[in-house]
């Protein structure tokens, strides 16, 4: 996920269990300055050119554009939060043209125009139109403080050094329940079907959701999710919460890269799944290790979405 740079000094990140820092250093790779380069040089030469047509007396009409636009945006004024959050909105073909028509929700953390969301409904859109996923509205959640919104409480004082504030996922949960799904049943046609995908921080949010509050959605979507966080308790914990596991049929997806701690760590989580089928809880681990934890979403959300949300066979007549 791109995400720009923050004021306060980065954390040496842990290779081990990588967490999707902001301040990325695209600037410094060769590449990108060699690309500044023929940008910069292309700039120089428009100018030319257009100074040369003047001079020539030739002239060109501008070409009108116009804005491109792939879905809606609206904001909420969180009482829950403290603070105004921006919501983007993907609507699948053949929404407005059937006004009868109900659809599931997909929601998504880092649901930002520069973080996820476009990507993401670019499969939703491609898979709805080559017949490979139902139709679903995606709702992406734009981040404000993506490290307070994603992380549960910890007691581990590394963690509490990837941001000045950490823990804030059940107030983050609170607002999606008491006032983005009302908002959203107001505003558009959906059905009781829900659906929660995200990624490193985001996907150790739907992981933990899943055994907090595992009603709020009815699938979980995880990908790398960063589940070393509070010393991995919520693996550590997991057994035990799937003895008391008390809630209606959920389904849980995981996908895991070539990090060999994230692997492992959705390796022991597995384990309990595996030794605790009374849950009643479908569930499935992949190891995607040809993916690195920068790479894993889009082709793991990919998988997940044919798999979990594959269209109904159409009987022959």
């Amino acid at each position: 996920m791109i995400r720009a740079r923050t004021a306060w000094p980065p954390v040496t990140e842990n290779l081990a269990y990588p967490c999707r820092y902001e301040d990325e250093k695209r600037q410094s790779l060769p590449g990108f300055r060699h690309f500044g380069f023929l940008r910069l040089s292309l700039i120089f030469s428009t100018i030319a050119l257009s100074l040369a047509s003047v001079a020539s007396g030739q002239t060109a009409s501008a070409p009108v554009s116009v804005p491109l636009v792939i879905g809606e945006t609206f904001t909420i004024n969180s009482n829950v939060l403290h603070e105004v959050r921006r919501i983007n909105v993907y609507l699948p073909a053949g929404y407005a043209d059937a006004p009868g028509a109900r659809l599931p929700v997909l929601y998504m953390p880092d649901g930002g125009m520069a973080e996820d969301f476009l990507h993401v409904a670019g499969l939703v859109q491609v898979g709805v139109g080559n017949g490979t996923m139902r139709p679903f509205i995606l709702f992406g959640m734009e981040n404000t403080e993506r490290r307070r919104d994603m992380t549960g409480p910890t007691n581990d004082p590394d963690d509490r050094k990837i941001a000045p504030r950490v823990g804030g996922s059940a107030a983050f949960r609170q607002f999606v329940r008491k006032e983005l799904m009302p908002r959203i049943k107001e505003r558009y046609r959906t059905t009781d079907e829900t659906a929660i995908v995200g990624e490193s921080l985001a996907g150790l949010f739907v992981v933990e959701t899943l055994f907090l509050e595992p009603d709020l959605f009815d699938t979980y979507i995880a990908f790398d999710p960063s589940l070393w966080w509070n010393k991995g308790r919520l693996v550590s914990e997991s057994s035990d919460r799937l003895k008391n596991w008390r809630s209606n049929p959920k389904t849980l997806f995981i996908a895991t890269s070539s990090n060999s701690g994230l692997a492992q760590l959705g390796g022991q989580l597995a384990t309990s799944l595996r030794s605790n089928t009374e849950s009643g809880l479908k569930w499935q681990l992949v190891s995607l290790p040809d993916e690195t934890h920068a790479t894993i979403y889009h082709p793991a959300a990919l998988r997940a979405f044919r798999l979990l949300f594959k269209p109904a066979a159409v009987p022959d007549r």
